[in-house]
């Protein structure tokens, strides 16, 4: 449990796309977008990705190093995690990097098309202040 402020990345969940709310999503490096529909455990990740650790989203903080997830915990359903290179586990995270990383996330989920209904062609209409607000700049 966390208390109190602080600078984790957080995003606005108003509007019409609920999809990774449900969803387990990681960002990879490349900033490809992966989600599972129920949790998994960190291990299965990173078997695959022999080369990076994995965060949450909720537990980044300016100033401190990104304490990697174990990887017997289990990846939950709603949370956004990021693959990150292994020598980045001992540098204390920079404003610069967060936002990086802030930025691919958004990149990733802003289009996502829901995995649950990927059968259904409609089109959802993705929240237009996701990429601007969220990140505190204008483009």
């Amino acid at each position: 449990m966390h208390m109190g402020t602080c600078a984790s990345i957080q995003y606005a969940s108003k509007g019409g796309n609920h999809s990774w709310q449900s969803t387990v999503n990681i960002v990879h490096l490349g900033g490809k977008l992966q989600q599972l529909k129920e949790p998994i455990k960190a291990w299965h990740v990173l078997s695959q990705n022999p080369n990076c650790f994995i965060c949450c989203s909720e537990s980044m903080y300016v100033g401190s190093p990104i304490p990697p997830v174990a990887p017997t915990e289990e990846l939950q359903l709603g949370h956004i995690y990021f693959l990150v290179p292994l020598p980045k586990s001992r540098v204390p995270l920079s404003l610069q990097d967060l936002g990086a990383l802030a930025i691919k996330a958004n990149a990733a989920l802003a289009p996502s098309k829901p995995i649950l209904k990927a059968n259904s062609q409609k089109k959802f209409r993705t929240h237009p202040t996701l990429s601007s607000v969220s990140l505190g700049h204008s483009h």
